[in-house]
């Protein structure tokens, strides 16, 4: 098949970089020799292999469509007011704005296209599009925005407004806030939320389900369910192989006693931790080779 484009497969492509970008890495193109489509499924499977190695649950992320420049023109196409954010970013202040032209900010490139909006919006009294509109920054420099263009009812001024489509990153922020936005969670960013709370502090004991529910304002039920199915086991579970691992890390691989270490993985028994220990690695801590030692 050839490999020239053509408005479907640009179209095709387009969805797959959309389908990555809200973190679905299991949609894959039909290919079927095309070199642009090939890349971007094995793109997609080696960043889906390596996310999984490191046991990172991969969110969907949803989107939100943001408005950011607001333009309200009179009958006769002038900028009449303008928001801050639009100033901000096409460099200019207001009194370089106002009363101005809204075609003399556009790009010679758009020009065409925004001569024939204006005898469309006026002919139409109820007058809506969205287009691709290319504007000129205070500095000349090319600036492209997705523009939805309508008329007011009652004054018949014209509001265009580019609107930016952005991803939205539901989680925990640092000052742990996650009782605040537990509600707006997806159960893969629950799930993760836990794992990177056990891992963060293997060393305290791991309060039980009815404790972790409350701090991350679900309830216990979801909170299992949710951690179960992203990471094939429970968070007991995860917990106490976490701690085995990092004891088995520190063993192999620093000079600390061999009996203190136990009690910074979260473990107040030595008997206990060795116990587990052999049961998860078939040996016990004394005969695991310590690398300094050798060293």
């Amino acid at each position: 098949m050839s490999d020239k484009l053509n408005p479907l497969r640009i179209k095709n492509l387009y969805q797959m970089l959309f389908e990555m970008a809200t973190g679905n890495l299991s949609y894959r193109l039909n290919a079927k020799g095309e070199s642009l489509a090939e890349s971007l499924n094995a793109f997609a499977a080696t960043m889906q292999l390596e996310i999984s190695h490191s046991r990172y649950v991969i969110p969907h992320y949803t989107y939100q469509n943001l408005v950011r420049m607001t333009f309200i023109l009179t009958s006769n196409f002038t900028i009449k007011d303008v928001n801050q954010e639009a100033l901000e970013i096409l460099g200019y202040d207001a009194k370089q704005l106002l009363d101005r032209h809204f075609e003399n900010i556009i790009a010679s490139q758009s020009g065409a296209l925004w001569e024939q909006l204006k005898k469309e919006i006026d002919s139409d009294d109820n007058y809506h599009a969205t287009v691709y509109l290319i504007f000129l920054t205070n500095e000349k420099m090319f600036l492209t925005a997705f523009c939805s263009i309508s008329k007011t009812v009652r004054s018949k001024k014209i509001h265009v407004s580019s609107v930016a489509t952005i991803l939205q990153d539901i989680m925990a922020d640092k000052a742990g806030n996650s009782k605040a936005l537990a509600p707006k969670l997806a159960d893969a960013d629950l799930a993760q939320l836990v794992y990177e709370y056990i891992r963060g502090n293997l060393e305290n004991p791991l309060p039980n389900v009815q404790e972790l529910s409350k701090m991350f304002g679900v309830n216990d039920f979801r909170l299992k369910d949710s951690f179960r199915h992203f990471f094939g086991t429970s968070i007991y579970q995860c917990y106490n192989e976490q701690r085995l691992k990092k004891a088995h890390d520190l063993i192999a691989n620093t000079e600390l006693p061999l009996k203190s270490i136990p009690y910074s993985c979260g473990f107040n028994d030595y008997g206990v931790f060795s116990k587990a220990f052999k049961k998860k690695y078939q040996y016990s801590p004394s005969e695991l080779f310590r690398k300094t030692t050798r060293d």
